[in-house]
This record gives C-alpha cells, sequence and structure tokens, in this order.
C-alpha cells in the first residue's frame, strides 16, 4: 500500500478527545524534539506522546506516495492511542500529507503541520539573499512554494535551497557536534556564505539542533530561523479554539517516546541530549 486512501481506519473518538488527553507529535526521527521543547515551554501543563518513526528514517530522499502513506499510518497510531490533536513535527511529511489527513479526520481532531520559517527571514533580510535548509522532498512540496511566491517575490527576496541527505543520519545518531558534521555543514553552506545570505532558515525539525554547530563553523555570519515557537504558539490557538487546554497541572510525566524501529540504549542516550533537561520524560512501548 503507497497512497493514503489505501488505508483502513477504525474511529475511537466519539466526538472529539476529552482536555486532558494527550497531544500527539509525530517525525520522522528524533528531529522532532525540537518541536516538543518549544511545545511544553509553551504549555507545560501538556502531555505528548511522541512517535519517531525510526525504523523508516530520513524520509527526505523517498518519494511522494511513500511519504503520505508512512506519515498516514504514523497519525492514525497516534489517534487510536487518544490523541486529542497531532503535531506533524516534520517539514517533510506536512509538504505531502497535510490536505488528505485534515479531510479523512475532520475539525474535531487538529492537525497542525510545520513549513519552513521563510516569512519572517524574507521580512528582516538586509542582503536580500535567504537560504534554506531542508530535504530535497521539502523543496518538492508546494507548502514552501507557496511561501515563496506570497512573500518572497513580492519583495525581490531570492530564497537559495540548500539540502544534504547527510545531516538528519548524523542527527539520528547523536553525532550534532562531531568533527564530521562540522566538516559537512562547512561544505554544505558555503555556497549561502559565498551568495551573501544573511539568514538560514532551518526547514527540517532536525536542524534546530544544529545551532552551535553552524555557530562554531561560521561564527556570526547567519541569522538562524526555525518553526518550533511558531508551532507551538498556533498549537496553543488551536487547542484554546476547540476547548482543549489541559487545565490540570502535569506534575508527573509530560512526555511518553514511541520508537517505531525499536528501543535501543543509544536512542535514550539521544533523546536525553536533545530533550530540554526540566521536562520528564519516558519510554513506550511501541506496537501496531
Amino acid at each position: 500500500m503507497s497512497d493514503f486512501h489505501s488505508l483502513r481506519y477504525r474511529r475511537i473518538h466519539s466526538i472529539k478527545a476529552s482536555k486532558d488527553a494527550p497531544i500527539g507529535v509525530f517525525d520522522s526521527g528524533v528531529g522532532g524534539l525540537s518541536v516538543v521543547n518549544d511545545i511544553l515551554k509553551y504549555l507545560p501543563h501538556e502531555h505528548i506522546h511522541y512517535l519517531a518513526d525510526t525504523a523508516h528514517v530520513p524520509y527526505g530522499a523517498r518519494d511522494d506516495n511513500e511519504i503520505r502513506h508512512l506519515t498516514a499510518q504514523a497519525v492514525d497510531w497516534l489517534y487510536q492511542k487518544g490523541c486529542k490533536a497531532v503535531v506533524v513535527a516534520c517539514n517533510t511529511a506536512s509538504a505531502f500529507s497535510l490536505d488528505y489527513l485534515r479531510e479523512h479526520y475532520g475539525s474535531d481532531f487538529p492537525i497542525i503541520g510545520l513549513v519552513p520559517a521563510l516569512k519572517p527571514a524574507v521580512l528582516n533580510t538586509k542582503s536580500k539573499v535567504v537560504a534554506v535548509l531542508a530535504t530535497p522532498a521539502t523543496f518538492r512540496g508546494k507548502l514552501i512554494k507557496e511561501v515563496v511566491c506570497r512573500f518572497a517575490q513580492p519583495l525581490d527576496v531570492e530564497v537559495l535551497p540548500i539540502t544534504s541527505l547527510e545531516l538528519v543520519p548524523l542527527i539520528e545518531a547523536g553525532k550534532q557536534d562531531s568533527d564530521y558534521m562540522y566538516s559537512l555543514l562547512e561544505r554544505t553552506l558555503k555556497p549561502a556564505l559565498e551568495r551573501k545570505a544573511d539568514h538560514l532558515v532551518l526547514g527540517c525539525t532536525h536542524y534546530p539542533f544544529l545551532k552551535n554547530s553552524i555557530e562554531t563553523v561560521f561564527p556570526n555570519q547567519f541569522q538562524l530561523v526555525d518553526s518550533g515557537q511558531a508551532v507551538a504558539r498556533q498549537l496553543a490557538h488551536v487547542l484554546t479554539h476547540h476547548g482543549l487546554i489541559n487545565p490540570n497541572v502535569t506534575k508527573t510525566l509530560q512526555m511518553t517516546c514511541y520508537f517505531t524501529g525499536g528501543y535501543t540504549p543509544q536512542t535514550e542516550i539521544v533523546v536525553q541530549r536533545l530533550i530540554a533537561k526540566e521536562i520528564r520524560w519516558t519510554m513506550g512501548e511501541y506496537s501496531i
């Protein structure tokens, strides 16, 4: 099965979930933890079910139908777990899946997606050149194309696409601050420096974990921009609109992590390095 409509679903919500139900956050791997950090900073009373599709990471080089299929499976799993809303914390998955998902689940199950934070970069650039670091699949999607047409072109701002399929696997392995990563970033971002880009949009949820490394290799060269805070604010707005904000203070766990590729000690080490220290979390067992 390779298409969204070929999947079978079982409805478990009668109308909508309760206020104290968890929020689902999905990414192809650990990158979405950057979004979780922002969500729980903004909505500290909520509990999150975080699902990482580590069995199929990375998504960036996969074809469009496969991305839709994998995303639909993941969102359905979170739906069956009783989540009151889902954040598709993956730019690649969002680029191809949001319309399908929202049509299927309807308005009582909010689904929030990501688009690279190009708008603020375009509005604030002085050099009139903005670089976007994202996956090839993200650049094929309509979301970023719509933002370019709506904001960049009217202001005559050049948008420079930059891709590397090596970055995500290195972050998944916990090597975001390694010497090899420094060398890779130097090669990957050199065109942005040569074209005098002053803003670098981190168009993948894995990439905020590269901020320190980018600053090490290119000190004070780029203004780094990502979508995490904007997504957290949008989620809060949507939950408020639907009457789904949790009124109870969470005193125990704030996040349960699930990994389609299975649990390994290395997985736990990587999560510990990436998640904000104040967040209380545990590993859950993924099963279908």
